[in-house]
């Protein structure tokens, strides 16, 4: 079964992370920086040595996101909209191919024991198992 994995964050995390504090989210030192990239390269590179990567990318910071509808001509209408000011939202994912939920789950817990600064928020991970009409485990 495919799940994706995913991992929250706001603006306020990727200011921290680039050296800008703010309450509740301490700057990030570049060794804490390192700490992160390290957890989540090895993390990567397991799941590709297992065969259960199937995909995964951290996203850029909320305020580089734009929010997309339709107009009455069916044009694209694009905007910065809230989303930046938004409070939690994606940071980034992985799509893994595992025998069932457990295994995700065990994925996701090491994930989440990425290290983060000491009182910087550690989000929990979002996990869904991906659509298909044969997947009926959760």
């Amino acid at each position: 079964m495919k799940y994706m994995l995913m991992v929250l964050g706001s603006q306020a995390d990727y200011d921290a992370m680039a050296g800008r504090a703010s309450s509740g989210n301490p700057a990030w030192s570049q060794a804490e920086l390192k700490a992160m990239f390290d957890h989540m390269g090895a993390l990567n590179e397991d799941l590709v040595e297992s065969g259960e990567w199937v995909d995964g990318q951290g996203l850029t910071e909320p305020s580089r996101a734009r929010l997309v509808t339709a107009g009455a001509d069916g044009a694209p209408v694009v905007s910065d909209g809230p989303y930046g000011e938004a409070g939690e939202v994606l940071a980034g994912y992985w799509i893994v191919d595992v025998p069932d939920f457990a295994r995700a789950a065990e994925i996701a817990a090491r994930a989440h024991a990425c290290p983060v600064p000491e009182g910087a928020p550690n989000y929990p991970v979002v996990v869904r198992p991906v659509d298909s009409a044969s997947d009926t485990e959760m």
